[in-house]
């Protein structure tokens, strides 16, 4: 009796010790990752004002090619100074949660916000989630190391990520869920009571923060206006548009797969010359059109209120224009491993897919209010076909779109971004990253077993 009653004691400390470090990580992480993504869309904006400026004077656009050039060299040596910034951030933090990958949070913190903000500020493509999951992830290694120490640092990353994630997007249902099918890909009561105390209080700590700030709080991508009943005809619009969006999805997927390991031999100038380029090109396309700047949440919301325009072309035609501009600008960044995430501008590039075909789709008998519906549902394939994450794909877009009607045509579109992938060979995107980042250049303690990081501490 007295064993078990022992037994039982120390299950509670132990899971209390788990609240308190979610708990006192989300309290870190509502504040730090929410001035993060206030400074983040301001530099979206600074950004598309100096850029219009460039436009409007010509003359002075040297200028902007010089300092871009320059940039490239900055964030190149501070890449090469800290490797374990080279990436998205979903692939730094999944690895860690797994024992596959180990950072000191001091760097990873300070260097993922610096050098995030430096490159919005440039002007690149990019979005704020995976840096924020990132930082998020580091206050929770910070949480632990400082103030705990004998905590299980898996759970204590695990808590930090899945609030920066939810923190970002204002969705504290994707954040949990990304606990569960992304980092640890298993549901443990573990699992759920880190990430579960950690963005409660952080998003309750975002939503004040914000409100004390005068910000807007609401849906990531309002806008969209669902009807409740699309109609039985509606599904085979969604059908054919979910085959037609897994496809181009595969095509990004392995032109992304190619083009990583043909930059990985890029090394002129000791590695640091080849990340000129992807800011050369940024300022190019910048210089072309705002939309293909930052992370395509405002791209999203034009496409959801029908106010997309360039250079007086048709509709249909500045769609193929933009969706390219977005495919090269995702694939070089990513690519090039700069640490700026892909999420929303996957999110981008589906949405732009599907108000096309929704032109198209409109002309075969479609109505129009369902428009909207047809661009959500495509932009979640999209995601879910690059990421193969489908309960966070769906959870997330209901969560940006503060709307429930698509459920039922998001699972039917699910199951065919999973098919699609299958049959095409791709993997997670986010996945493939981490194998080669473990591959190219294992950092000091990695270990090769998924078990190896419990108890590992800085």
């Amino acid at each position: 009796m007295k064993t078990k009653l022992r037994k039982l004691s120390d299950k509670a400390v132990y899971f209390g010790q788990i609240i308190g470090v979610g708990g006192i990580t989300g309290l870190f992480v509502g504040v730090v990752v929410t001035l993060f993504n206030v400074l983040f869309e301001g530099g979206e904006a600074f950004s598309e004002s100096y850029y219009a400026f460039f436009r409007d004077n010509p003359a002075f656009i040297p200028l902007l090619f010089v300092a871009l050039f320059l940039g490239g060299i900055v964030i190149g040596g501070v890449l090469k100074f800290l490797p374990v910034l080279r990436g998205t951030g979903f692939s730094q933090v999944e690895g860690a949660v797994q024992g596959l990958y180990r950072f000191k949070w001091y760097e990873a913190l300070t260097g993922m916000f610096a050098s995030s903000l430096f490159l919005v500020f440039m002007g690149l493509s990019g979005g704020s989630e995976g840096p924020s999951l990132f930082i998020g992830g580091a206050c929770g290694d910070m949480t632990d190391a400082v103030l705990f120490r004998k905590s299980d640092r898996r759970y204590a990353i695990t808590s930090g990520a899945s609030a920066g994630l939810a923190v970002a997007l204002n969705a504290p249902l994707t954040g949990i869920i990304f606990a569960y099918e992304e980092a640890h890909k298993k549901f443990t009561p573990e699992v759920f009571v880190c990430s579960f105390s950690s963005v409660a209080i952080a998003v309750v700590a975002r939503n004040l923060l914000l409100y004390w700030m005068g910000f807007e709080i609401g849906p990531f991508l309002a806008g969209f206006d669902f009807p409740q009943d699309p109609g039985l005809l509606f599904s085979a619009f969604a059908l054919l548009a979910a085959i037609i969006v897994s496809l181009a999805a595969v095509c990004f997927y392995h032109i992304f797969v190619r083009m990583y390991r043909l930059f990985a031999k890029i090394t002129f100038w000791k590695g640091v010359g080849r990340y000129i380029f992807p800011l050369l090109l940024a300022g190019g396309l910048g210089l072309f059109t705002a939309y293909a700047m930052g992370s395509g949440r405002e791209l999203i919301f034009g496409l959801a209120t029908d106010e997309i325009s360039l250079f007086g072309m048709p509709l249909w035609a500045v769609l193929l224009i933009l969706f390219a501009v977005r495919f090269l600008a995702t694939v070089v960044n990513t690519g090039m491993r700069l640490p700026a995430c892909a999420s929303v501008p996957f999110f981008a590039m589906g949405a732009i897919l599907g108000k096309l075909l929704s032109l198209l789709f409109i002309k075969m008998g479609m109505s129009e209010n369902l428009s909207d519906l047809l661009v959500a549902l495509s932009m979640v394939t999209f995601f879910m076909t690059v990421v193969r994450a489908p309960i966070t794909g769906i959870l997330m877009t209901v969560e940006l779109t503060g709307q429930f009607a698509f459920l039922l045509p998001a699972v039917i579109c699910a199951a065919v971004s999973y098919f699609m992938g299958a049959v095409f060979h791709t993997e997670p995107i986010y996945e493939f990253m981490l194998d080669k980042m473990i591959e190219e250049t294992p950092p000091e303690g990695t270990k090769k077993s998924p078990e190896a990081g419990e108890g590992i501490q800085n």
